[in-house]
Protein backbone atom coordinates (compact mmCIF):
# COMPACT_ATOMS: atom_id res chain seq x y z
CA UNK A 1 0.00 0.00 0.00
CA UNK A 2 3.03 2.39 0.55
CA UNK A 3 3.32 2.78 -3.57
CA UNK A 4 -0.12 3.43 -3.92
CA UNK A 5 -1.02 6.98 -5.01
CA UNK A 6 -2.74 9.04 -2.45
CA UNK A 7 -5.66 9.25 -4.15
CA UNK A 8 -6.37 5.51 -4.76
CA UNK A 9 -5.71 4.97 -1.13
CA UNK A 10 -8.93 7.48 -1.00
CA UNK A 11 -10.80 5.26 -3.05
CA UNK A 12 -10.33 2.18 -1.08
CA UNK A 13 -11.23 4.59 2.29
CA UNK A 14 -14.30 5.22 0.35
CA UNK A 15 -15.03 1.13 -0.01
CA UNK A 16 -15.08 1.05 3.63
CA UNK A 17 -17.80 3.56 4.55
CA UNK A 18 -18.08 3.05 7.73
CA UNK A 19 -16.74 5.93 9.59
CA UNK A 20 -14.79 4.18 12.29
CA UNK A 21 -13.26 1.57 10.42
CA UNK A 22 -12.06 5.11 8.12
CA UNK A 23 -10.53 6.86 11.38
CA UNK A 24 -9.02 3.81 12.31
CA UNK A 25 -7.60 3.01 9.22
CA UNK A 26 -6.20 6.26 8.33
CA UNK A 27 -3.93 6.65 12.01
CA UNK A 28 -1.65 4.21 10.60
CA UNK A 29 0.90 6.76 8.87
CA UNK A 30 0.49 10.38 7.20
CA UNK A 31 -0.18 9.53 3.88
CA UNK A 32 -3.60 7.56 4.86
CA UNK A 33 -4.45 10.55 7.01
CA UNK A 34 -3.69 12.80 3.84
CA UNK A 35 -6.08 9.93 1.74
CA UNK A 36 -8.63 10.32 4.59
CA UNK A 37 -8.88 14.43 4.57
CA UNK A 38 -8.32 15.24 0.90
CA UNK A 39 -9.48 12.24 -1.33
CA UNK A 40 -12.60 10.65 1.23
CA UNK A 41 -15.75 10.51 -1.34
CA UNK A 42 -17.86 8.31 1.02
CA UNK A 43 -18.81 8.59 4.94
CA UNK A 44 -21.12 6.41 6.86
CA UNK A 45 -22.16 7.17 10.33
CA UNK A 46 -24.58 4.16 10.94
CA UNK A 47 -25.90 3.23 14.53
CA UNK A 48 -26.14 -0.60 14.26
CA UNK A 49 -22.59 -0.69 12.78
CA UNK A 50 -21.12 0.00 16.34
CA UNK A 51 -23.03 -0.44 19.33
CA UNK A 52 -20.66 2.43 21.53
CA UNK A 53 -22.99 4.74 19.10
CA UNK A 54 -25.63 3.71 21.33
CA UNK A 55 -23.21 4.20 24.78
CA UNK A 56 -22.23 7.45 23.82
CA UNK A 57 -24.12 10.68 25.32
CA UNK A 58 -25.97 12.76 22.56
CA UNK A 59 -23.36 15.48 22.72
CA UNK A 60 -20.25 13.39 22.79
CA UNK A 61 -21.77 12.01 19.30
CA UNK A 62 -22.38 14.95 17.71
CA UNK A 63 -18.48 15.93 18.75
CA UNK A 64 -17.20 12.82 17.11
CA UNK A 65 -19.57 13.62 13.95
CA UNK A 66 -18.72 16.95 13.54
CA UNK A 67 -14.88 16.35 14.06
CA UNK A 68 -15.05 13.83 11.42
CA UNK A 69 -16.78 15.88 8.88
CA UNK A 70 -14.96 18.90 9.61
CA UNK A 71 -11.40 16.88 8.23
CA UNK A 72 -12.72 15.71 4.76
CA UNK A 73 -12.58 17.68 2.16
CA UNK A 74 -14.68 17.40 -1.28
CA UNK A 75 -17.11 14.18 0.54
CA UNK A 76 -19.26 12.91 -2.38
CA UNK A 77 -21.82 10.36 -0.14
CA UNK A 78 -22.65 10.95 3.06
CA UNK A 79 -25.05 8.78 5.46
CA UNK A 80 -25.99 9.52 8.72
CA UNK A 81 -28.74 6.66 9.93
CA UNK A 82 -29.13 7.05 13.57
CA UNK A 83 -32.06 4.57 14.49
CA UNK A 84 -32.69 4.00 18.01
CA UNK A 85 -30.60 7.43 18.80
CA UNK A 86 -31.53 10.48 20.91
CA UNK A 87 -32.93 13.43 19.21
CA UNK A 88 -30.22 15.69 18.11
CA UNK A 89 -29.68 19.55 18.34
CA UNK A 90 -30.36 21.31 15.08
CA UNK A 91 -27.42 23.28 15.01
CA UNK A 92 -24.41 20.79 14.55
CA UNK A 93 -26.75 19.36 11.91
CA UNK A 94 -27.06 21.81 10.30
CA UNK A 95 -23.75 22.45 10.24
CA UNK A 96 -22.84 19.07 8.80
CA UNK A 97 -25.16 20.07 5.91
CA UNK A 98 -23.63 23.30 5.69
CA UNK A 99 -20.53 22.04 5.11
CA UNK A 100 -20.67 19.50 2.48
CA UNK A 101 -23.49 20.95 0.49
CA UNK A 102 -21.25 21.99 -2.20
CA UNK A 103 -19.70 18.81 -3.40
CA UNK A 104 -22.24 16.46 -2.10
CA UNK A 105 -24.02 14.30 -4.68
CA UNK A 106 -26.02 11.57 -2.60
CA UNK A 107 -27.57 12.20 1.07
CA UNK A 108 -28.65 8.95 2.94
CA UNK A 109 -30.43 11.45 6.34
CA UNK A 110 -32.17 9.77 9.02
CA UNK A 111 -31.87 11.90 11.74
CA UNK A 112 -33.92 13.49 14.72
CA UNK A 113 -33.48 17.19 15.67
CA UNK A 114 -34.84 19.24 18.13
CA UNK A 115 -36.24 21.26 17.08
CA UNK A 116 -36.93 19.89 13.46
CA UNK A 117 -35.09 21.27 10.64
CA UNK A 118 -35.77 22.50 7.16
CA UNK A 119 -34.05 19.67 5.39
CA UNK A 120 -34.96 20.76 1.75
CA UNK A 121 -33.42 24.43 2.68
CA UNK A 122 -30.53 23.07 3.50
CA UNK A 123 -30.03 20.97 0.81
CA UNK A 124 -31.70 22.57 -2.60
CA UNK A 125 -29.91 24.36 -5.46
CA UNK A 126 -27.31 22.34 -5.63
CA UNK A 127 -25.50 19.18 -6.83
CA UNK A 128 -27.15 16.70 -5.27
CA UNK A 129 -28.27 13.23 -7.46
CA UNK A 130 -29.67 11.28 -4.90
CA UNK A 131 -31.35 11.98 -1.32
CA UNK A 132 -33.05 9.60 0.79
CA UNK A 133 -34.95 10.96 3.99
CA UNK A 134 -35.94 9.07 6.93
CA UNK A 135 -38.14 10.13 10.04
CA UNK A 136 -38.41 13.99 9.26
CA UNK A 137 -41.18 16.25 8.62
CA UNK A 138 -41.29 18.58 5.30
CA UNK A 139 -43.65 21.45 5.72
CA UNK A 140 -43.78 24.78 3.32
CA UNK A 141 -41.82 23.19 0.19
CA UNK A 142 -41.40 26.48 -2.41
CA UNK A 143 -40.53 25.01 -5.58
CA UNK A 144 -39.40 28.18 -7.00
CA UNK A 145 -36.93 28.58 -4.38
CA UNK A 146 -35.87 25.01 -2.91
CA UNK A 147 -34.68 23.33 -6.53
CA UNK A 148 -33.17 19.85 -6.70
CA UNK A 149 -31.85 20.68 -10.54
CA UNK A 150 -29.89 17.41 -10.54
CA UNK A 151 -31.79 15.19 -8.31
CA UNK A 152 -32.21 11.98 -9.84
CA UNK A 153 -33.44 9.44 -7.32
CA UNK A 154 -35.78 10.27 -4.02
CA UNK A 155 -36.90 7.97 -1.34
CA UNK A 156 -39.06 9.06 1.49
CA UNK A 157 -40.06 6.64 4.56
CA UNK A 158 -41.92 7.16 7.75
CA UNK A 159 -41.43 10.93 6.51
CA UNK A 160 -44.52 13.57 7.46
CA UNK A 161 -45.38 15.50 4.58
CA UNK A 162 -49.03 16.95 2.88
CA UNK A 163 -49.88 15.87 0.21
CA UNK A 164 -49.56 19.16 -1.21
CA UNK A 165 -46.08 19.25 -0.14
CA UNK A 166 -45.04 16.12 -1.96
CA UNK A 167 -46.55 17.23 -5.46
CA UNK A 168 -44.42 20.74 -5.25
CA UNK A 169 -41.62 18.63 -4.07
CA UNK A 170 -41.61 16.55 -6.89
CA UNK A 171 -42.28 19.79 -9.06
CA UNK A 172 -38.93 20.97 -7.48
CA UNK A 173 -37.37 18.08 -9.14
CA UNK A 174 -36.85 18.26 -12.78
CA UNK A 175 -35.00 15.21 -13.40
CA UNK A 176 -36.63 12.67 -10.62
CA UNK A 177 -36.55 9.24 -12.24
CA UNK A 178 -36.82 7.14 -9.36
CA UNK A 179 -39.56 7.82 -6.42
CA UNK A 180 -39.42 5.63 -3.58
CA UNK A 181 -42.68 6.23 -1.12
CA UNK A 182 -42.06 3.83 2.54
CA UNK A 183 -44.94 4.42 5.41
CA UNK A 184 -45.18 7.70 4.84
CA UNK A 185 -47.52 10.53 6.59
CA UNK A 186 -49.61 12.00 4.36
CA UNK A 187 -51.06 15.03 6.26
CA UNK A 188 -54.87 15.83 4.39
CA UNK A 189 -56.00 19.09 4.87
CA UNK A 190 -59.15 18.29 2.88
CA UNK A 191 -61.23 15.21 4.66
CA UNK A 192 -60.80 13.62 0.75
CA UNK A 193 -57.80 12.45 1.10
CA UNK A 194 -56.57 12.23 -2.32
CA UNK A 195 -52.96 12.59 -3.70
CA UNK A 196 -52.17 14.11 -7.25
CA UNK A 197 -48.41 13.89 -8.31
CA UNK A 198 -47.14 14.71 -11.65
CA UNK A 199 -43.57 14.44 -13.25
CA UNK A 200 -42.40 14.20 -16.55
CA UNK A 201 -39.07 12.36 -15.97
CA UNK A 202 -40.13 9.71 -13.38
CA UNK A 203 -39.56 6.02 -14.45
CA UNK A 204 -39.51 4.38 -11.18
CA UNK A 205 -42.37 4.47 -8.08
CA UNK A 206 -42.20 2.01 -5.53
CA UNK A 207 -45.06 2.98 -2.69
CA UNK A 208 -45.41 0.59 0.46
CA UNK A 209 -47.84 0.87 3.26
CA UNK A 210 -49.75 3.91 2.69
CA UNK A 211 -53.47 4.59 2.72
CA UNK A 212 -55.52 6.58 1.09
CA UNK A 213 -58.15 7.58 -1.20
CA UNK A 214 -57.10 8.13 -3.88
CA UNK A 215 -53.78 8.81 -5.82
CA UNK A 216 -53.68 10.15 -9.12
CA UNK A 217 -49.87 9.84 -10.67
CA UNK A 218 -49.42 11.47 -14.28
CA UNK A 219 -46.01 10.24 -14.94
CA UNK A 220 -45.68 10.39 -19.10
CA UNK A 221 -42.22 8.44 -19.02
CA UNK A 222 -42.89 5.69 -16.12
CA UNK A 223 -41.43 2.63 -16.42
CA UNK A 224 -41.74 0.47 -13.51
CA UNK A 225 -44.55 0.51 -11.01
CA UNK A 226 -44.93 -1.30 -7.85
CA UNK A 227 -47.44 -1.01 -4.74
CA UNK A 228 -47.13 -2.89 -1.65
CA UNK A 229 -49.41 -2.96 1.20
CA UNK A 230 -51.21 -0.60 0.60
CA UNK A 231 -55.07 0.19 1.26
CA UNK A 232 -56.53 2.85 -1.12
CA UNK A 233 -59.97 3.04 -2.70
CA UNK A 234 -59.08 4.46 -5.86
CA UNK A 235 -55.06 4.09 -8.51
CA UNK A 236 -55.47 5.96 -11.56
CA UNK A 237 -52.10 6.37 -13.86
CA UNK A 238 -52.35 8.31 -16.63
CA UNK A 239 -48.81 7.75 -18.67
CA UNK A 240 -47.97 7.72 -22.61
CA UNK A 241 -48.02 3.79 -22.51
CA UNK A 242 -43.89 3.15 -21.27
CA UNK A 243 -45.22 0.99 -19.20
CA UNK A 244 -42.77 -2.18 -18.81
CA UNK A 245 -43.53 -3.50 -14.93
CA UNK A 246 -46.80 -3.87 -12.91
CA UNK A 247 -45.79 -5.32 -10.03
CA UNK A 248 -48.72 -5.06 -7.27
CA UNK A 249 -48.62 -6.97 -3.70
CA UNK A 250 -50.84 -6.96 -0.56
CA UNK A 251 -52.68 -4.08 -1.89
CA UNK A 252 -56.56 -3.42 -1.10
CA UNK A 253 -57.74 -1.11 -3.72
CA UNK A 254 -61.30 -0.91 -5.17
CA UNK A 255 -60.72 0.32 -8.24
CA UNK A 256 -56.98 0.33 -10.15
CA UNK A 257 -56.40 2.12 -13.65
CA UNK A 258 -53.62 1.65 -15.30
CA UNK A 259 -55.14 3.65 -18.65
CA UNK A 260 -53.50 3.38 -21.74
CA UNK A 261 -50.33 2.26 -20.24
CA UNK A 262 -50.27 -1.37 -20.77
CA UNK A 263 -49.12 -1.84 -24.51
CA UNK A 264 -45.67 -2.04 -23.67
CA UNK A 265 -45.66 -4.17 -20.29
CA UNK A 266 -43.12 -7.10 -20.40
CA UNK A 267 -43.51 -8.22 -16.74
CA UNK A 268 -46.61 -8.28 -14.28
CA UNK A 269 -46.44 -9.47 -10.93
CA UNK A 270 -49.51 -9.84 -8.59
CA UNK A 271 -49.58 -11.37 -5.41
CA UNK A 272 -51.81 -11.43 -2.29
CA UNK A 273 -54.53 -9.78 -4.30
CA UNK A 274 -58.38 -9.83 -4.89
CA UNK A 275 -58.95 -9.84 -8.54
CA UNK A 276 -62.20 -9.51 -10.79
CA UNK A 277 -60.60 -11.37 -13.68
CA UNK A 278 -62.32 -10.18 -16.30
CA UNK A 279 -61.58 -6.42 -15.45
CA UNK A 280 -58.04 -7.34 -14.70
CA UNK A 281 -57.39 -8.95 -18.01
CA UNK A 282 -59.02 -6.27 -20.15
CA UNK A 283 -56.67 -3.82 -18.29
CA UNK A 284 -53.33 -5.83 -19.45
CA UNK A 285 -55.05 -7.96 -22.42
CA UNK A 286 -53.17 -5.34 -24.66
CA UNK A 287 -50.04 -6.39 -23.24
CA UNK A 288 -48.82 -8.31 -26.51
CA UNK A 289 -45.20 -7.72 -25.46
CA UNK A 290 -45.52 -9.65 -21.83
CA UNK A 291 -42.78 -12.31 -21.17
CA UNK A 292 -43.72 -13.01 -17.35
CA UNK A 293 -47.00 -13.43 -15.95
CA UNK A 294 -47.22 -14.16 -12.18
CA UNK A 295 -50.75 -14.43 -10.56
CA UNK A 296 -49.62 -15.30 -7.02
CA UNK A 297 -51.85 -16.29 -3.89
CA UNK A 298 -54.70 -14.04 -5.63
CA UNK A 299 -57.99 -14.12 -4.65
CA UNK A 300 -61.11 -14.23 -6.98
CA UNK A 301 -63.83 -11.48 -6.15
CA UNK A 302 -66.80 -14.27 -8.13
CA UNK A 303 -66.63 -17.81 -6.53
CA UNK A 304 -66.73 -18.87 -10.15
CA UNK A 305 -64.33 -16.80 -11.79
CA UNK A 306 -60.46 -18.49 -12.64
CA UNK A 307 -57.33 -17.64 -14.99
CA UNK A 308 -58.40 -17.98 -18.22
CA UNK A 309 -55.65 -19.80 -19.92
CA UNK A 310 -57.12 -19.54 -23.38
CA UNK A 311 -57.06 -15.90 -23.06
CA UNK A 312 -53.75 -15.68 -21.74
CA UNK A 313 -52.38 -17.64 -25.03
CA UNK A 314 -53.78 -15.65 -26.68
CA UNK A 315 -53.42 -12.30 -25.84
CA UNK A 316 -49.71 -12.67 -25.21
CA UNK A 317 -47.84 -14.86 -27.30
CA UNK A 318 -43.97 -13.66 -26.06
CA UNK A 319 -45.11 -15.42 -23.21
CA UNK A 320 -42.19 -17.42 -21.38
CA UNK A 321 -42.80 -16.97 -17.92
CA UNK A 322 -46.07 -18.13 -16.21
CA UNK A 323 -46.35 -18.54 -12.39
CA UNK A 324 -49.81 -19.23 -10.94
CA UNK A 325 -51.04 -20.20 -7.47
CA UNK A 326 -54.37 -19.50 -6.54
CA UNK A 327 -57.45 -22.26 -5.17
CA UNK A 328 -58.03 -24.43 -7.70
CA UNK A 329 -62.25 -25.16 -8.58
CA UNK A 330 -63.81 -27.41 -11.67
CA UNK A 331 -63.79 -24.22 -13.30
CA UNK A 332 -60.08 -23.81 -13.76
CA UNK A 333 -59.84 -27.33 -15.52
CA UNK A 334 -62.02 -26.67 -18.62
CA UNK A 335 -59.09 -26.03 -21.37
CA UNK A 336 -60.88 -27.35 -24.41
CA UNK A 337 -60.13 -29.81 -26.80
CA UNK A 338 -57.09 -30.55 -27.08
CA UNK A 339 -55.77 -28.32 -30.38
CA UNK A 340 -57.66 -25.57 -29.34
CA UNK A 341 -54.73 -23.42 -27.83
CA UNK A 342 -50.98 -23.78 -26.66
CA UNK A 343 -48.56 -21.97 -24.68
CA UNK A 344 -45.96 -22.00 -27.44
CA UNK A 345 -43.08 -19.72 -25.77
CA UNK A 346 -43.63 -20.68 -21.94
CA UNK A 347 -40.12 -22.10 -20.70
CA UNK A 348 -40.59 -21.84 -16.97
CA UNK A 349 -44.09 -22.61 -15.34
CA UNK A 350 -44.25 -22.02 -11.59
CA UNK A 351 -47.49 -23.48 -9.92
CA UNK A 352 -48.48 -23.59 -6.07
CA UNK A 353 -51.50 -24.88 -3.98
CA UNK A 354 -52.48 -23.54 -0.58
CA UNK A 355 -54.66 -27.09 -0.30
CA UNK A 356 -53.37 -30.01 -1.97
CA UNK A 357 -56.12 -32.30 -3.50
CA UNK A 358 -56.46 -34.00 -6.60
CA UNK A 359 -57.78 -30.99 -8.54
CA UNK A 360 -54.20 -29.52 -8.37
CA UNK A 361 -52.80 -32.59 -9.74
CA UNK A 362 -55.16 -32.91 -12.94
CA UNK A 363 -54.59 -28.85 -12.96
CA UNK A 364 -51.11 -29.44 -13.41
CA UNK A 365 -51.27 -32.11 -15.91
CA UNK A 366 -53.54 -29.87 -17.85
CA UNK A 367 -50.88 -27.08 -18.04
CA UNK A 368 -47.94 -29.06 -19.07
CA UNK A 369 -50.19 -30.59 -22.20
CA UNK A 370 -50.47 -26.80 -22.93
CA UNK A 371 -46.53 -25.83 -22.73
CA UNK A 372 -44.74 -27.83 -25.80
CA UNK A 373 -41.21 -26.13 -25.14
CA UNK A 374 -41.55 -26.25 -20.95
CA UNK A 375 -38.21 -26.70 -19.76
CA UNK A 376 -38.45 -25.64 -16.26
CA UNK A 377 -41.36 -26.98 -13.30
CA UNK A 378 -41.54 -25.73 -10.44
CA UNK A 379 -43.67 -26.84 -7.62
CA UNK A 380 -44.74 -24.68 -4.65
CA UNK A 381 -46.68 -25.78 -1.87
CA UNK A 382 -47.47 -25.46 2.31
CA UNK A 383 -47.05 -28.38 4.26
CA UNK A 384 -48.33 -27.92 7.70
CA UNK A 385 -46.57 -29.04 10.79
CA UNK A 386 -49.07 -30.60 12.59
CA UNK A 387 -49.88 -33.08 9.82
CA UNK A 388 -53.44 -35.29 9.55
CA UNK A 389 -53.31 -38.36 8.01
CA UNK A 390 -55.57 -37.41 4.95
CA UNK A 391 -52.93 -34.78 4.68
CA UNK A 392 -50.03 -36.94 3.75
CA UNK A 393 -51.77 -38.95 1.79
CA UNK A 394 -52.79 -36.48 -0.34
CA UNK A 395 -48.90 -35.56 -0.68
CA UNK A 396 -48.34 -39.06 -1.06
CA UNK A 397 -51.17 -39.11 -4.03
CA UNK A 398 -49.71 -36.29 -5.60
CA UNK A 399 -45.80 -36.90 -5.70
CA UNK A 400 -46.93 -40.72 -7.34
CA UNK A 401 -49.04 -38.72 -9.71
CA UNK A 402 -46.29 -36.31 -10.54
CA UNK A 403 -43.64 -39.26 -10.84
CA UNK A 404 -46.20 -40.86 -13.47
CA UNK A 405 -46.75 -37.76 -15.45
CA UNK A 406 -43.12 -36.35 -15.73
CA UNK A 407 -41.76 -39.97 -17.40
CA UNK A 408 -44.24 -38.03 -20.57
CA UNK A 409 -41.91 -35.53 -19.88
CA UNK A 410 -38.23 -36.15 -19.76
CA UNK A 411 -36.67 -33.32 -20.78
CA UNK A 412 -38.80 -30.70 -18.14
CA UNK A 413 -36.40 -30.12 -14.77
CA UNK A 414 -39.12 -30.77 -12.45
CA UNK A 415 -38.23 -28.85 -8.73
CA UNK A 416 -40.33 -28.77 -5.71
CA UNK A 417 -40.46 -25.86 -2.78
CA UNK A 418 -42.17 -26.36 0.00
CA UNK A 419 -42.24 -24.30 3.27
Amino acid sequence: MEYLPVEVIGNIFSRLGAARDIVIASSTCRKWREAWKNHLHTLTFNSNDWPVFHELTRSRLEIIITQTIFQTNGLQTLSIIMDDVDEFSAAPVIAWLMYTRETLRQLHYNVRTTPNINILENCGRQRLEVLALAHNTITGVEPSYQKFPCLRSLSLSYVSISALDLSLFLTACPKVAVLNLVSIDIVMSDPQATMELTSNSLRDIYVEAISLDKIILEADSLEKLHLKDCTLEVFELVSKGKLKLLKIDDVSVIHLDIGESAENLEIVDVSNFTIMWSKFHHMIAKSSKLRRLRLWAVVFDDDDEAVDIEAISACFPQLSHLSLSYEIRETALHYGSEDSFQLENVVVLELGWTVISGLFSHWVAGLLERCPNLRKLVIYGVVSETKTHEECHALANFTSFIVRLMRKYLHVDVQFEYE
